[in-house]
C-alpha cells in the first residue's frame, strides 16, 4: 500500500493498453495520465522545480511563471500548491475551460492571453507577456519548459527507460510533440543507449515545429506556432502530421470502447496507426505510443457536441454517425 505525503510521489508508470481490438493495429499505450496531475508534464514539472530550487532560482518567496495551454500548469499549480509557493499560469483561449477551473482549484492565477503571434497562434503572445512579467522585478520566476533541458530529462531519466524494461524488442516509438520534452527524452535515451527503434512524432496539422504550415489549431496540447528550442530532428526518423477532425473521429472511437483519453492522445494515436497501416501493412512490429493524458478535461470540447458544430461544424459528418 503506497503512502505519500506529496501529491507529485504518486505516478502511475507501467499501465499499457493493447489497443489491437480498437484501432485493428499492433499498438500498446502507454498512459501516463494516472497521477494528480493527469498528464504526463507532471514529470517534466516536478524536475524543473527541483533543478531551479537546487540552482537557488527559486526560493520559498519566488513566483513560478510559466506558459502553458493547460496540462503543464496543472501540474505546476499542484506543485506550487504542495511547497506553498505562488503560482502564475499564462495560458491562451484554446485552454480548456475545465483546466483552468483546476489550477484556480489548487490556488494558481490564471491569467488568459489573446493577442496572436505572426504565424497566427497564441505562443508568441504568451512567451511575451511572460517575458515582461518576469522583467517588472516582482520575484517571478521562468521555468521555460520550451528551453528547459530538464524537460526532456525528465523522460530521458524516467519514461523511456520504463518503456524499455517492459518492451526489450522495441520497434517503433511513437511520441506527440508538444514542446518535444517527452519527444527528445526518449529519443535521445534509445539513440544514446543504442537501441535500434525507430522514433516516430506525431504533430498537428497547422503546427510549425517540423517546419509544417501555420494554421488555425482548435485542440490544445500538441501543436506550437513557434518552434521549440528543445527539437532536434537529427534524434528522429519520422514525423507524422495529424489533421484535429482525425484526432476528434479517434478520441470518440476510443472512448465507444470505454477509454476516456484526451486530445493530445487522440492525435497520438491516429498518428501512429496511419503510419503503422502504411510502413507494416500486414505485420505485427512491436510499437508503442504515449499517451499524454485522459478524456475529463475534454468533455467541455471535443466530447461536446456544440463546440464540435461551433469549431468544426456537423459532428455527423466528422464522426460519421
Amino acid at each position: 500500500m503506497p503512502i505519500i505525503t506529496s501529491p507529485q510521489e504518486f505516478n502511475v508508470d507501467d499501465l499499457y493498453v493493447d489497443l489491437r481490438h480498437v484501432i485493428e493495429r499492433p499498438l500498446y499505450l502507454k498512459c501516463e495520465g494516472f497521477n494528480f496531475a493527469g498528464s504526463v508534464k507532471l514529470k517534466a514539472a516536478a524536475a524543473m522545480v527541483e533543478a531551479a530550487e537546487r540552482d537557488g532560482a527559486l526560493t520559498p518567496d519566488s513566483i513560478i511563471v510559466e506558459s502553458s495551454s493547460g496540462n503543464l500548469g496543472i501540474a505546476l499549480s499542484l506543485i506550487a500548491a504542495s511547497r506553498g509557493l505562488r503560482f502564475v499560469c499564462v495560458t491562451d483561449p484554446r485552454c480548456n475551460p475545465a483546466s483552468m477551473r483546476v489550477m484556480r482549484a489548487l490556488g494558481a492565477e490564471v491569467r488568459v492571453v489573446s493577442d496572436r503571434d505572426a504565424n497566427g497562434g497564441y505562443l508568441g503572445g504568451r512567451i511575451d507577456y511572460v517575458r515582461n512579467l518576469c522583467a517588472s522585478g516582482g520575484g517571478y520566476v521562468w521555468l521555460n519548459q520550451y528551453a528547459n533541458r530538464n524537460n526532456w530529462l525528465a523522460h530521458y531519466r524516467g519514461t523511456a527507460p520504463a518503456i524499455d524494461r517492459e518492451f526489450p524488442d522495441l520497434e517503433v516509438l511513437f511520441v506527440g510533440a508538444g514542446t518535444t520534452g517527452t519527444l527528445m527524452g526518449c529519443a535521445r535515451y534509445f539513440r544514446e543507449h543504442r537501441r535500434p527503434v525507430t522514433i516516430v512524432a506525431v504533430d498537428a496539422v497547422g503546427s510549425v515545429t517540423f517546419g509544417g504550415l501555420p494554421e488555425r489549431r482548435m485542440v490544445p496540447g500538441l501543436g506550437t506556432s513557434s518552434k521549440p528550442a528543445l527539437v532536434d530532428e537529427s534524434f528522429i526518423d519520422d514525423v507524422v502530421h495529424v489533421p484535429e477532425t482525425d484526432t476528434i473521429r479517434t478520441v470518440h472511437a476510443l472512448a465507444s470502447r470505454g477509454f476516456l483519453f484526451g486530445g493530445s492522445t487522440g492525435t497520438v494515436v491516429s498518428g501512429a496507426s496511419r503510419w503503422l497501416e502504411a510502413k507494416y501493412p500486414g505485420e505485427d512490429p512491436v510499437a508503442v505510443a504515449i499517451a499524454p493524458d485522459l478524456g475529463e478535461r475534454y468533455l467541455d470540447s471535443l466530447y461536446e457536441e456544440n463546440w464540435l458544430r461551433e469549431h468544426f461544424g456537423d459532428p455527423a459528418a466528422i464522426l460519421g454517425d
